[in-house]
């Protein structure tokens, strides 16, 4: 062998017995901890979110190292592009002004909830989502699934989100102009939670943008990479993703590169 790669054999057998470098080990060890934050990310994080993962864990490494032995591995983000879906705000309906005037910074939990709908793609048909987001922390404090777009699939949604949170103060309650929001019931049901009403402008996406974020969010990271034979299925899948992943594991820039529960919880002893 040695013959055929032209090399001595005093050569391979010192190259044989060698031990690996400080500087090998080190990239070795990297190379492991990369690998774990990305699969523990579902494959979903680039390398921006993989680096501040190793800065948590103490690891001082550039964002460009990180980039870099993430290509050399093969470990790229699985998300796709987002799709975008609206609710129907062509109605007599009243609505409210725009209070929120897309202040999404929030210093307290509890203070500003925003709210809205989106669409799954099911072999069934389609199921639709109503989700609300506390924005100080940006957890989805409640959401509703069902197979019509109606206004009690909101009203389940806030119901639940007012019934995990229990807000000790009135909040702020921001959503789009959708019939669904402007209807008389959930108007109601915000009066008996003593919450400020606020909408978006008319064809204004920005005004609810951190709700809407999340919506993208989750069409990227878990809808389009996975095709529902079921609503069901669907229904399962998405609750998990919620549940445990995105308020429980999934870091956000937004927040300091905490969790949303995390985030809330850090409040707490703040407080």
């Amino acid at each position: 062998m040695c013959k055929t790669l032209e090399v001595s054999r005093s050569g391979y057998y010192k190259w044989s017995i060698r031990k690996e470098s400080k500087r090998e080990v080190r990239r070795k060890k990297l190379e492991r901890r990369i690998r774990r934050i990305f699969l523990d990310s579902r494959r979903l994080y680039g390398s921006p979110k993989v680096h501040k993962m190793l800065l948590k864990q103490q690891v001082k490494v550039s964002e460009k190292t990180v980039s870099r032995i993430m290509k050399e591995l093969g470990l790229r983000s699985r998300t796709v592009k987002k799709y975008k879906a609206t609710t129907n705000s062509k109605h007599n309906l009243p609505v409210h002004e725009n209070v929120l005037e897309q202040k999404f910074n929030v210093l307290a939990p509890n203070k500003t909830w925003v709210t809205d709908i989106t669409y799954i793609p099911t072999n069934e048909g389609w199921l639709y989502l109503a989700s609300v987001m506390d924005l100080y922390s940006r957890k989805i404090v409640g959401f509703h699934m069902d197979t019509r777009m109606t206004k009690e699939l909101v009203i389940t949604a806030l119901k639940r989100a007012y019934n995990q949170q229990r807000p000790s103060e009135a909040l702020l309650h921001h959503s789009d102009r959708g019939s669904q929001y402007a209807s008389h019931d959930y108007q109601e049901l915000l009066k008996e939670y003593k919450m400020q009403g606020s909408m978006s402008r008319k064809g204004n996406c920005y005004d609810n943008a951190c709700i809407e974020s999340f919506h993208s969010i989750i069409k990227k990271e878990l809808i389009y990479l996975e095709k529902f034979k079921t609503r069901e299925q669907a229904r399962k899948r998405i609750f998990e993703y919620i549940t445990c992943f995105y308020n429980g594991k999934r870091i956000h820039s937004s927040i300091g590169y905490h969790t949303p529960i995390q985030y809330e919880r850090m409040y707490r002893p703040a407080a």
